[in-house]
C-alpha cells in the first residue's frame, strides 16, 4: 500500500477517473437501460402470466359453479316432469276406471230395462193368452150349461143370488 501511496499520479487518476465516468455512463445509455427494461418486461409479463392465471381460476370456479346450478336445475326440472308424468298417468288411469265403471252400469241399466221389457211383453202375451183360454172355456161352458133347460135356470138362478140390491 505504501508503494501505492508513494507512486500517485494525478494525471493519472484524472483519466482513469475520467474513463470510469465515461464507461459508466455508456453503460448507463447503452446497456443498463435495456437489461432494466427488460427485467422490467419480464417482469411484467410474469405478473400478466399470474393475473391470467388466477383470472382462469376463477373463470373455472364460476363455470364449475355455473355448470352445477344448471345440473341442479335440470334435476329438479326432471323430477317435475317425472312426478306431472306420474299424476297425468295416475289421472288417466282414474278417469279409465270412472270411466268403465260409468259404462258398466249403464250396460247393466240398459239390460235390466230390456229384461223388464221382455218380462212386459211376456206377461201381456201370456194375460192374452189366458184370456183367450178363458174365453175359449167359458164358450165351452156356456155351451154345455146352456144346451140343458134345467142347468140354465140353475145358472141364473145362481147368478141372481149372488147379485146383491141395495
Amino acid at each position: 500500500m505504501e508503494k501505492l501511496i508513494n507512486d500517485f499520479s494525478f494525471g493519472l487518476f484524472f483519466w482513469q477517473t475520467l474513463i470510469f465516468i465515461g464507461l459508466i455512463f455508456l453503460l448507463k445509455k447503452f446497456a443498463w437501460k435495456p437489461i432494466l427494461d427488460a427485467v422490467n418486461e419480464r417482469e411484467t409479463g410474469i405478473k400478466n402470466a399470474l393475473l391470467s392465471a388466477e383470472n382462469a381460476k376463477k373463470e373455472m370456479q364460476n363455470l364449475q359453479a355455473d355448470n352445477q346450478r344448471i345440473l341442479q336445475e335440470a334435476r329438479l326440472e326432471r323430477d317435475s316432469m317425472l312426478k306431472e308424468a306420474r299424476e297425468i298417468k295416475e289421472k288417466m288411469i282414474a278417469d279409465s276406471k270412472t270411466e268403465a265403471q260409468a259404462q258398466g252400469l249403464k250396460m247393466i241399466e240398459q239390460a235390466k230395462a230390456a229384461i223388464e221389457s221382455e218380462k212386459n211383453a211376456a206377461m201381456a202375451e201370456l194375460k192374452s193368452q189366458v184370456s183367450t183360454f178363458s174365453i175359449e172355456i167359458a164358450e165351452k161352458l156356456l155351451k154345455d150349461e146352456l144346451s140343458n133347460k134345467e142347468a140354465q135356470t140353475k145358472l141364473v138362478e145362481k147368478m141372481l143370488g149372488d147379485v146383491k140390491l141395495n
